[in-house]
């Protein structure tokens, strides 16, 4: 088969969440560029629908459907009715997420810490786990969470975030090691510093900039859509053979 053919997407569909901005809309307009029907999906209606808008003008496929990850009713909703309309399942990417805090854990408190291990760990789980019929059903499929840096070496005030997303990295590995008899593959894409309305708080901030790019080996912050081929890779057959990986995609700052 020709490399360029085993990135072929075509009749696959696909659930990205938080995909109104920043590296969930990368992934999803990649996805959607190489032939999936993707199911862009955040908590505002109308957020969703101008992504979903603008990757239809564009001769692709994809469908808008809200949906907060804090809440499993609105989770199973999405799963059931991209089912219903959409046929199956194909694709799952676990990108949306919550820190509401920044700062020390003794001043992070109780209602921060289940926030952030709702939205972060267990809606990326009970996503997956709507869909895991249909996949086993389709022959397979592809489960992409979306961690951190932080998961792997927690970084100044993100301690509550950098918990939950190293529990991400392990429910990842979980899971590929629990459901690949059925052929579905789950891996983690741990991205380093990018430049998201979701980074505001370290970008913004000229000193923490410094020692970030003090360690980083490439002096460069990186841009969405630097995310989404690595995605694109992980929900492709040319990845047939990886799952349960942690890829860093940090610029070096890990090294």
């Amino acid at each position: 088969m020709e490399i360029s053919k085993q990135f072929d997407l075509s009749g696959k569909v696909a659930i990205v969440t938080g995909a109104s901005k920043g590296i969930g809309k990368a992934i999803a307009e990649a996805l959607a560029q190489q032939g999936a029907h993707v199911v862009v999906s955040s908590r505002k209606q109308d957020a969703v629908d101008a992504v979903a808008k603008e990757i239809n003008d564009q001769g692709w496929l994809a469908s808008a459907s809200a949906c907060h990850m804090g809440d499993d009713e609105q989770i199973q909703r999405l799963a059931e009715n991209t089912i219903k309309t959409l046929g199956g399942v194909d694709i799952v990417v676990n990108n949306a997420a919550a820190n509401p805090v920044f700062g020390p854990l003794e001043d992070a408190g109780n209602e921060a810490f289940q926030k952030i291990m709702q939205v972060n760990v267990q809606g990326p789980l009970n996503l997956a786990e709507y869909c895991l019929d249909s996949m086993k059903s389709r022959g397979g499929g592809s489960i992409i969470n979306i961690s951190s840096i932080e998961g792997i070496t927690p970084g100044h005030g993100l301690g509550l975030y950098s918990v939950s997303k190293a529990a991400l990295i392990q429910l990842s590995k979980v899971m590929a090691r629990e459901w690949g008899k059925d052929h579905i593959r789950v891996n983690a894409i741990c991205p380093g510093l990018v430049e998201t309305k979701f980074s505001e708080a370290l970008t913004s901030n000229e000193k923490i900039m410094k020692m970030i790019m003090m360690k980083q080996a490439l002096p460069m912050v990186a841009q969405p859509q630097d995310i989404a081929g690595l995605a694109l890779y992980l929900a492709s057959p040319a990845s047939a053979f990886v799952t349960g990986a942690v890829i860093s995609a940090d610029g070096g700052f890990t090294i």
